[in-house]
């Protein structure tokens, strides 16, 4: 078949199995555009390329979080902060005002809706099933549990009312497409908003650092399990400060 053999000289002559699998992608569409069959547009697909396209991605991903979570002077400290500082909660939020609340917050993507801050505690984080909804302290690199609550609200109305589309909602594109440009994901966020509180907080020794990092994490008090099981590492750095120059931060995150 004449697609089949197309394909095959796309597929052979790619630098890659993700490249393959984007240019099997794009003659797809073009067949589309053609009013191609389905028999003939199903003719393009090669589950190996997928399979080894997936598995190089995969790896490339465990790859990059072992050598630690960096990012752009854009999500530094100084510029999250200054841009907290700056929002009026009466205007209507966009996608980085999101992401910045979900850093200070330390906030999974399916607690951005239910959590709650009162009294200096904080509820409605992820749980384990069964777990009880114990308040945990209230801990972030926004000092002010009043305007760090302002903020959380803000994003919630904003949901609530369809101005912002939840973000631990499955398959909403937009805010992981947001967060691409600065080569960032969704769960990168809570990590990088635990190390700023950690700074935010001065930190006096390891073990302080552990027990901010833990309070902002919301983590149980009586999980005694040892961070070398189970850690990222955020490569924190100052705004302005090379990469290279990054201190590495051994997070711990496992509830």
């Amino acid at each position: 078949m004449e697609v089949k053999a197309k394909c095959k000289v796309l597929v052979e002559s790619a630098s890659s199995a993700s490249s393959a699998l984007s240019r099997l992608s794009r003659l797809r569409r073009e067949l589309r555009k053609l009013n191609a069959s389905e028999k003939i547009i199903s003719a393009t697909l090669d589950p190996n390329t997928t399979r080894l396209a997936n598995e190089n991605q995969k790896e490339g991903r465990l790859r990059r979080e072992n050598e630690g979570i960096n990012y752009p002077d854009h999500f530094a400290l100084e510029s999250v902060k200054e841009r907290l500082d700056g929002y009026d909660v009466s205007s209507k939020p966009d996608l980085q005002a999101l992401a910045d609340v979900m850093i200070m917050l330390c906030i999974r993507p399916a607690e951005v809706k239910s959590l709650r801050i009162l009294d200096g505690s904080v509820t409605g984080y992820v749980k384990h099933r069964g777990q009880i909804d114990i308040p945990r302290v209230f801990r972030s690199m926004e000092k002010n549990e009043e305007r760090a609550g302002q903020l959380l609200k803000w994003i919630q109305d904003a949901i609530s009312t369809g101005q912002l589309k939840d973000p631990g909602t499955p398959g909403i594109k937009c805010f992981h497409a947001f967060l691409k440009k600065y080569n960032l994901l969704p769960r990168y966020l809570r990590n990088i908003g635990t190390v700023f509180a950690v700074v935010t907080h001065g930190a006096t020794n390891l073990s302080n650092a552990m027990t901010i990092a833990s309070e902002a994490l919301r983590h149980c008090p009586r999980n005694h399990t040892s961070p070398a099981q189970n850690y990222t590492i955020v490569n924190y750095r100052p705004r302005g400060v090379p990469y290279d120059q990054a201190n590495p931060f051994k997070l711990f995150d496992k509830n």
